[in-house]
């Protein structure tokens, strides 16, 4: 055996290679100067090894000049000049987030976490009080994190700190967020704790102001679309009926408001719940599941459609007090291993402390694929107010930049409820597209059997259930129409601006992608179609390079209304479904009515003569 120590023998390529320790110019090294060398190469690792152990700083992304989180360092004793430009700056700000702001306070330009003493950190949340009152607004302390990234330096602080405008004019801030679950998972009885502000007694009294029908109240089962608030003033605080007694106060003191739409769960009114993920313009759908079942019913069919409208969905694991911790860890791991699965490419995210829930509320609108997962109980109140913080930091998708945009467009509201009321007449309910609405503005609607658009007269407004001189686009209300016939009105008509010149089609066609089908998908197949607040049957009348569809296929399709000519949009998403057939695309091109005749005429001449 060769001893390579002691330097006799054969020495391998790989310990010459290594620093040549074995040979000098020829000669022997002596054992005290490879001892000494030893060494200093040990103190040379080391140094290089406690300077790789030494935490790096931590970093944000890089402050973007647009949005609405602003980087700062420190507001320590600004001069008045310097107060004015932050003032205005802050004014930018809220107006980019449609009246919130979020400062980072002890974080530079860079992104940079550099952190304040203590006494810094008070003065610049003092300063940045001041600013606030300035502008008309309140600030709220998210959360303060400890910046200890080099043991030199004493511990330092970060802030992050949510800005918001107070109400004026009702110009709160209004998201709306689709319920969706199976039948009995919980939603109303959550929607109930949230805006009642009482617990559930568990046995679903939470949940009684939520229905419409005495059906409802009778069996526990939501079947229709019912819409509650729930409001966040300039602090952050919960405003709710359980301090106010009616909507319209509601709004008066809200900053914020969340418009829940409650979604039938059972299987049977399938095409309400679509019906309302289309036609109200939801922001974010929330899934609700319940511990005790786990994914079951309705629940996948309901997360598919929210993830194929492409709306940024959260789920709540309910009824957590009816089972062991293990049961619930149990439904967790279930959903997560759903949302992991290829169809869906989600990152769950479990909520489980105040820090949690900041931020999941900031990386849910940043990242599509971030998925927060809440566990609570609406009986003994657990976790309730996680989600509450949660809903109170959660952010607008659109900018105002894009707000600006649709508003500059001419007026397109969408016609989704139809009622009669004593002493006012028809009213009608929706949610205005583009464009901004006024009392007294004149309108068309349609289109009719005929494919006709009909003059009114817009009288009062209301938002909430509280007047409003003034609609915004992506706003929902309801508007008075005095005397007109409320029987040449139907759920699927738009109201807009008679400079439009709208254009309506009985055909149109779609580029499309067949999610399921138990067999084939051809000419002549009729399915109910969904794009935005239009439900109605049409007939395939062809596909476009193929003869027929399988599963998981795409195709440009012609679809045929069989009814009545319909408003659509070009790129409007469009939803279809038959018994278990199911299939997702876009609008690709409308065929105007004129070729729909002579396309008509057409084939039944070819008809007449195959006869």
């Amino acid at each position: 055996m060769v001893d390579l120590l002691s330097g006799s023998g054969a020495v391998s390529p790989g310990h010459v290679r290594h620093g040549q320790g074995s040979c000098n110019n020829g000669k022997k090294t002596s054992k005290k100067s490879r001892t000494r060398r030893g060494k200093r190469g040990r103190k040379r690792r080391s140094k290089k090894s406690s300077r790789n152990n030494k935490t790096p700083p931590p970093y944000f992304p890089p402050e973007a000049e647009e949005g609405n989180i602003e980087y700062k360092l420190k507001l320590v004793n600004p001069t008045q000049y310097r107060f004015e430009h932050l003032a205005t700056q802050l004014k930018w700000r809220l107006q980019e987030g449609r009246g919130e702001a979020v400062y980072q306070i002890g974080v530079e330009d860079n992104g940079l976490l550099v952190g304040l003493t203590e006494a810094d950190m008070r003065a610049s949340l003092k300063t940045l009080k001041r600013m606030a009152e300035k502008v008309g607004a309140d600030i709220t302390l998210l959360r303060e994190r400890e910046v200890d990234y080099d043991s030199d330096r004493n511990t330092r602080k970060i802030a992050e700190v949510l800005v918001r405008k107070v109400p004026d004019d009702q110009q709160f801030l209004d998201l709306r967020v689709a319920v969706l679950g199976n039948v009995d998972s919980g939603k109303s009885t959550l929607l109930g704790v949230l805006t009642q502000g009482e617990l559930d007694n568990g046995r679903g009294r939470a949940r009684l102001n939520l229905f419409r029908h005495l059906h409802e109240i009778q069996t526990g089962r939501t079947s229709s679309i019912s819409f509650e608030i729930l409001g966040f003033n300039s602090k952050g605080e919960v405003v709710n009926y359980s301090e106010s007694r009616t909507a319209e106060e509601i709004c008066e003191s809200s900053s914020k408001m969340i418009t829940f739409i409650d979604l039938a769960g059972h299987h049977k009114y399938l095409k309400t719940t679509i019906f309302g993920l289309t036609s109200y313009c939801p922001d974010f759908a929330v899934l609700v599941v319940s511990a005790n079942t786990g994914i079951a019913g309705t629940t996948r069919e309901h997360l598919g459609l929210a993830m194929a409208l492409k709306l940024p969905i959260f789920i709540v694991v309910s009824k957590v007090d009816l089972c062991s911790r293990s049961t619930v860890d149990r439904t967790v791991r279930q959903l997560e291993r759903v949302l992991k699965q290829p169809g869906c490419n989600k990152v769950p995210m479990v909520v489980l402390n105040p820090d949690d829930a900041v931020t999941a509320a900031q990386q849910f609108t940043q990242s599509a694929c971030i998925t927060p997962i809440f566990t609570l109980s609406s009986v003994s109140g657990e976790n309730l107010d996680l989600l509450k913080v949660f809903l109170n930091i959660l952010p607008p998708l659109s900018n105002s930049k894009e707000q600006e945009e649709l508003m500059q467009q001419l007026t397109e509201f969408q016609v989704d409820e139809i009622y009669s009321v004593p002493d006012v007449g028809t009213v009608v309910g929706g949610t205005l597209y583009s464009g901004v609405c006024r009392e007294g503005e004149r309108l068309v609607v349609g289109p009719t059997d005929e494919g006709r658009f009909l003059r009114l007269k817009v009288g009062s407004i209301q938002r909430n259930r509280s007047a409003c001189r003034v609609l915004r686009a992506g706003q929902a209300a309801t508007l008075a129409l005095g005397n007109f016939d409320r029987s040449l009105l139907r759920k699927g008509m738009v109201m807009v601006s008679p400079k439009m010149n709208p254009t309506i089609c009985c055909q149109f066609e779609a580029a499309i992608v067949l999610l399921f089908h138990a067999k084939t998908f051809r000419r002549g197949s009729q399915v109910t179609i969904h794009v935005g607040n239009v439900r109605q049957t049409a007939i395939v009348e062809c596909l476009h390079g193929k003869e027929e569809l399988r599963t998981g296929e795409r195709a440009v399709v012609r679809f045929r209304f069989i009814k009545h000519p319909e408003y659509l949009r070009l790129g409007a998403k469009l939803l279809f479904r038959e018994g278990v057939t199911k299939g997702i695309g876009h609008v690709a091109r409308l065929l105007p009515p004129s070729q729909n005749h002579d396309q008509n005429q057409n084939q039944n001449q070819n008809h007449d003569q195959n006869l």
